[in-house]
This record gives structure tokens, C-alpha cells and sequence, in this order.
């Protein structure tokens, strides 16, 4: 049986996007978030983080201290009734990466690699799935992936012409209504 997942970019739409967040005393999350997650586990959805994350990358900030965040922002999730099934990161850029980071890999958004393996791991149907980002790079990626409903969360992005098939909400309390 296949099952569903409401996938979500991290900095932006969990959490309020200062820029390469890494520390737990600058980890804001958006108003609406647990209650969005937590309907999505009501209507049995799994909940998947898909979230670039550059800044490691970049060194500007470790694995380890993504993890150490990571297994905070969890465990906000879990003590507000919302666990998260899964977080799934790229650490890469092609361009400003070093090392073995400097790549243009398959997993970084606006290419679809993490949401395909969200598929593999979870045995999802996309087509029934929802993806939120804040960015046109996150639709590009749902769009991708043939996710089935692609929300763009607030951006004041002015997308290019193009096919890319998302509706823009304004806060997460809207994504509600597309569960």
C-alpha cells in the first residue's frame, strides 16, 4: 500500500529563515506548523523535511551541528503531538561547496533526488502527496517529481515565466485546507 506525505522545505516554512540557521537559539518556527503537522498525521499523511543545506557546504556549520539541531527541532515536534517521520538534507553546492560538497548533486533542490528518495523510503504516492516551500526552486523540485499539490508559502519571489504547476498561500494555517 502506498501512503501519502506532506514534505516540507525546512528554513522558511518550519522555521523562520535568518539564513544558514545552525544554533538552536536562532531556531524560530513558523506560526501554524505544529497544527498543520499534526492535522497531516490526523489524515495520514507522513511528514517529511526536505531541506538544501549549504551552509555545511559552505563550512559555514557542520553535520554535527545540523544533527544537534535536527534532534532539537524533533523533539518540538514530538512534544506538540507532530512527530516528523523523516529529515532529509543535501549538503552540497555546486558552485561555493568545498571539498567533496562542491557538487552539482542530484539530492539539491530545485532537483528532485530528496523527495524521490522520500518516495523510495516511504513507498509514497506523490500524486497524492503536498509539498511546501518558500522558494520557485522548491516548486521546481515538486513539480519535478510530479509531487500533486505544490503550495508556495509567502515569497515575494516573482516567479519567471514558466509551467511550474503550485498555488501561493500566505501562511501554513491555509495548507490546512488542502489536507
Amino acid at each position: 500500500m502506498t501512503s501519502k506525505a506532506l514534505l516540507l522545505d525546512r528554513d522558511g516554512v518550519v522555521n523562520v529563515d535568518f539564513g544558514y540557521v545552525h544554533r538552536i537559539e536562532e531556531f524560530e518556527f513558523i506560526n501554524g506548523i505544529f497544527t498543520l503537522t499534526k492535522t497531516a498525521r490526523e489524515k495520514g499523511y507522513k511528514v517529511i523535511i526536505i531541506t538544501n543545506q549549504s551552509g555545511i557546504g559552505r563550512g559555514i556549520f557542520s553535520e554535527n551541528d545540523f544533527y544537534k539541531l535536527t534532534a532539537y527541532m524533533e523533539k518540538k515536534f514530538i512534544e506538540n503531538g507532530a512527530n516528523v517521520d523523516e529529515v532529509l538534507y543535501s549538503p552540497y553546492h555546486p558552485i561555493y561547496g568545498k571539498g567533496k560538497y562542491k557538487k552539482d548533486d542530484f539530492s539539491r533542490k530545485p532537483k528532485p533526488g530528496m523527495i524521490l528518495e522520500a518516495k523510495r523510503l516511504f513507498g509514497l504516492d506523490l500524486s497524492k502527496s503536498i509539498f511546501i516551500g518558500d522558494k520557485i526552486t522548491d516548486m521546481k523540485a515538486g513539480n519535478s517529481a510530479s509531487v500533486g499539490i505544490n503550495l508556495l508559502l509567502g515569497s515575494h519571489e516573482k516567479p519567471e515565466k514558466t509551467n511550474l504547476q503550485f498555488t501561493k498561500i500566505y501562511n501554513l494555517l491555509e495548507a490546512v485546507d488542502y489536507l
